[in-house]
């Protein structure tokens, strides 16, 4: 017995040696300490042997095990320090390169002014409201005082799915279902994503964005608008910006007016930027009709209200002098990185 566990020890530390890769002395493990290795086998003969010699021959194949194991491990952590001191080699780091940039993506324009706009009215006690794009016909139309004879309601204007149901024009049916839930006052601010039946263009697209604000409350006037808007233009386009507002009609809105802003490039004295005139169209606004405030379930006699809606992307436009809306659905890494 202690012959054969001696020729075991002998070859399998002789194989070791032999070794060059990781994988052959997993071999030489599994041949000699496996479940079907040698060793293995001469522990299973152990049944043979006299019973006042097991422990002595127990002792020898725990011995020989042992100092196989030994060998294995010893040759294998030498193997795997030959292996990382080769790659080490091969894999030469030269610190004074210099290092690969990552493209690194930006807040898109449209996203920056609509976010900067949120920011106001939020500071102002507003709150942020969205509402679907695929909308009712009664929402986007006739809860806003706009009747079936309409004529902005003709399916070449208005992009119908069916005889009900449309893509929004506006974000202004958020205002109507808002103003539904009878949680009053409302102090309200949607922007959101609309589709019209235009043709595109430096300054028209069929998909575009607006942004529009509401507040019912009472004792409501036309003053509280102005001196809203003033201050929403001289925190967007600078403290010395001026207002002007403009007779004007919108069906929802009673008295109705076109805001205007003095040319923030040129302080109003007239320059190309504003086309020699000193101001800029900015924005639709007006007192709440009384109509869409009884559709709505409001008391008009009770609650009063005011109402405003502008372009998003004629925000950016002028904020940024971009002379080409369709540049900012291009997705040009060219255009896009200047912001």
């Amino acid at each position: 017995m202690k012959e054969k566990l001696n020729q075991i020890k002998a070859e399998a530390l002789k194989q070791i040696n032999e070794s060059t890769t990781l994988d052959a002395l997993n071999d030489v493990r599994v041949n000699v300490l496996g479940k079907k290795g040698e060793l293995t086998a001469v522990l299973k003969s152990m049944k043979d042997v006299a019973p006042e010699d097991r422990p002595k021959v127990g002792q020898m194949v725990n011995e020989t095990r042992a100092e196989i194991e030994a060998a294995l491990e010893s040759a294998k952590t030498q193997m795997e320090k030959e292996i990382r001191e080769a790659a080490l080699k091969a894999e030469v780091i030269d610190v004074t390169l210099p290092s690969k940039k990552n493209m690194v993506g930006h807040r898109h324009p449209n996203f920056i002014v609509k976010e900067e706009v949120e920011r106001i009215f939020i500071g102002m006690g507003y709150e942020v409201v969205e509402g679907p794009e695929i909308e009712k016909d009664y929402y986007n139309f006739e809860a806003l005082n706009i009747p079936a004879d309409h004529p902005a309601k003709d399916e070449q204007d208005t992009f119908y799915i069916n005889g009900d149901i449309l893509l929004r024009t506006q974000t202004s049916p958020c205002q109507v279902r808002v103003m539904e839930k009878g949680n009053l006052p409302i102090r309200m601010l949607s922007p959101g994503r609309v589709f019209r039946a235009d043709e595109v263009d430096a300054t028209h697209s069929p998909s575009f964005h607006q942004i529009e604000g509401m507040v019912v409350d009472k004792n409501i006037t036309f003053a509280d608008l102005k001196g809203t808007l003033q201050e929403f233009a001289k925190e967007l386009f600078g403290e010395g910006t001026k207002v002007k507002f403009r007779p004007h009609h919108f069906p929802f809105t009673e008295p109705s007016a076109e805001m205007d802003v003095s040319c923030f490039k040129c302080g109003g004295s007239g320059c190309r930027f504003c086309k020699g005139e000193g101001w800029i169209e900015i924005l639709g606004c007006g007192m709440v009709h009384p109509d869409v405030l009884r559709m709505s379930g409001i008391n008009p006699d009770e609650y009063t209200g005011f109402a405003f809606g502008m372009g998003l992307e004629r925000i950016s436009l002028l904020k940024y002098e971009i002379d080409d809306m369709r540049l900012l659905y291009e997705n040009d890494v060219r255009f896009l990185k200047q912001f």
